[in-house]
């Protein structure tokens, strides 16, 4: 692990958290916020990790707008955004009340107070299963449930989703945590606790290198493995550099196996989903690099 880099993208992370927190207002539209997040994020010297994230209400994760979308922000919306140096990242979400709503404070209250919990638990030799009953506990507390198919992930050099996954509720693996970077996001709802795949959401990450013959779609290939190897990546990001044919060359690339599409994830039973999340990087010492004071 390179720990500069690591503390780098953490740095920035916690900077644009304050800078997302008061650049947001309702009725905002998210293609305006996605665009100002991600070009301070390369103002302030990373790269996005992965495409910025505005999921409203019971979208619980894997929103982010496409080049000519239209929505504005409202509801319940979890901006959940990642930074990388040289592939390493830091992770990091939080939740914001746009309609004034005892319920969504409260909701993003047991998140914020799950994710607290998670990280005063997590250390070497933890299990798991511990963190992720301390995440259970403390959301059931506010009567809420946690989402039990959504879990936190190791993260590795090019690789957002790597080895372990530390889970939001206890799932009896008892795996014990070791030294390495871990994001920890929990989300809690008022619903049933899970989500399912909705609709396609524009972000998508190279699984295959293989040949393909479009030759705009061999472009955005090359492109694709030069700027995110491995990293997800959006439409939105590649009408930026190809216009729109950049999507007719993305469905090729799809239909060729090049690409994974990833769904929205919507809650099952369509009740609101809060989300907070930070990345921690256990060595010698345990170091929340989204929180850490500069």
């Amino acid at each position: 692990m390179n720990k500069e880099k690591i503390l780098k993208a953490g740095k920035i992370a916690k900077q644009i958290r304050k800078f997302a927190k008061s650049l947001i207002k309702k009725d905002m539209p998210l293609l305006e916020i996605a665009n100002k997040i991600e070009d301070k994020i390369t103002e302030l010297g990373g790269k996005p990790a992965f495409p910025t994230n505005l999921s409203i209400n019971d979208i619980a994760a894997h929103y982010t707008p496409s080049h000519d979308d239209e929505t504005l922000a409202h509801g319940l919306l979890k901006v959940d955004f990642g930074i990388h140096v040289d592939g390493w990242a830091a992770d990091t979400a939080f939740s914001l009340d746009l309609e004034d709503s005892e319920q969504n404070k409260k909701l993003i209250e047991a998140a914020e107070k799950a994710l607290e919990k998670a990280i005063e638990t997590i250390k070497q030799g933890t299990t798991t299963s511990e963190i992720g009953k301390q995440i259970n506990k403390i959301i059931e507390s506010y009567d809420f449930s946690p989402i039990i198919n959504l879990s936190g992930h190791e993260m590795k050099q090019h690789e957002l989703h790597a080895g372990l996954t530390i889970p939001n509720f206890d799932d009896n693996k008892n795996i014990s945590i070791n030294k390495g970077l871990y994001a920890i996001e929990p989300f809690a709802t008022p619903g049933n606790g899970k989500v399912y795949d909705g609709k396609p959401s524009g972000i998508y990450m190279l699984i295959n290198e293989k040949n393909v013959r479009s030759p705009i779609a061999r472009d955005i290939l090359n492109h694709i493995i030069q700027e995110y190897q491995t990293l997800p990546f959006c439409s939105r990001w590649l009408v930026k550099t190809f216009g729109t044919k950049a999507l007719f060359g993305l469905k090729q690339l799809e239909d060729n196996g090049n690409l994974h599409h990833f769904q929205q994830l919507v809650e099952t039973s369509h009740n609101k989903v809060a989300q907070a999340e930070h990345t921690v990087l256990i060595s010698d010492e345990k170091i929340v690099t989204t929180n850490q004071i500069y």
